[in-house]
């Protein structure tokens, strides 16, 4: 597989969260570590499927190690477990901004990869993007308050687990992407557990809940795990993570044709400022290459 294929296969994990919001929004009421546990279990078994009929469940099986399982399930349930907790303890504003650092901070991270150059046009490319995103997220407003650090180091640490996740998997690129399954069972299990100490139980009600439950399985809380293993390792990880900020800008798309917001000046300045940023990330790239 080509660095290009492996690029383009990683954003489409991107193309998945953008309808992160939207599903989540049909989900409800179902609380956030149901919908996690509900998600992950149906991503597992998937992969499972494709495994059994691949003929190597036990070879991936065998094939991850203890840091790959650390790194694996860290990552996934690490970033959900604390990003539900930094909403429950910030404002989702402000905790949503911290918590989207994940992209630049892989940027910079990447920089540490053996191999890897990353140029001033990389960094800066991501930086721009990060200010396209913060205009979404926060709407062109909001405040950070210190009543509310302890969520805003919730969603730091939230940053950092993905990025972590991210740019170490490449440390890994010998474990199969098949092994993604393992790690959403495990999540789900995880989440399941989180689920019945925090939350009460909620059965959905509606058809739109479950056809929305089973699109997160399906899509950004399934299928894009095993798309976004294979670009960052594979592919050109700094300009993935630029790119990533494509994500709250396509949800808001995705929310503004579904009816659920409108379309405003903010928007399209955020627009112009994340395509900047990612075309000064792709020149960086280009350069580097």
């Amino acid at each position: 597989m080509t660095k290009g294929a492996a690029t383009a296969i990683g954003f489409c994990a991107v193309l998945l969260w953008s309808l992160l919001a939207l599903l989540t929004v049909g989900s409800a009421p179902v609380p956030p570590f149901q919908l996690s546990a509900m998600s992950f279990a149906m991503a597992g078994v998937i992969g499972l499927v494709f495994s059994v009929r691949r003929g190597r469940l036990g070879e991936t099986l065998g094939s991850i190690s203890l840091p790959a399982w650390l790194i694996g399930v860290g990552g996934l349930f690490g970033y959900h477990a604390l990003y539900f907790a930094a909403l429950r303890n910030a404002p989702a504003a402000e905790a949503g901004l911290i918590a989207y650092l994940w992209p630049l901070l892989i940027v910079l991270f990447s920089g540490l990869l053996p191999g890897e150059r990353l140029s001033g046009l990389h960094i800066l490319g991501a930086m721009v993007a990060f200010l396209g995103a913060a205009l979404i997220v926060t709407r062109g407003g909001g405040g950070f308050e210190s009543s509310h650090v302890f969520g805003y180091l919730l969603a730091a640490a939230c940053a950092l687990t993905w990025s972590g996740y991210s740019v170490l998997s490449r440390f890994f690129s010998h474990v199969p992407t098949a092994a993604v399954t393992f790690f959403c069972l495990a999540s789900a299990v995880l989440s399941a557990v989180a689920h019945l100490a925090f939350e009460q139980t909620v059965i959905p009600s509606s058809g739109i809940a479950w056809v929305s439950i089973v699109g997160l399985g399906l899509g950004p809380v399934g299928f894009a795990f095993y798309l976004w293993d294979i670009g960052v390792k594979n592919g050109d990880i700094q300009l993935l993570g630029t790119a990533s900020y494509a994500a709250p800008l396509l949800s808001t798309f995705v929310l503004i044709y579904a009816g659920f917001a409108q379309a405003t000046v903010t928007l399209l300045v955020a627009a112009g400022l994340i395509a900047a940023g990612a075309g000064l990330a792709a020149l960086g790239s280009r350069n580097s290459s």
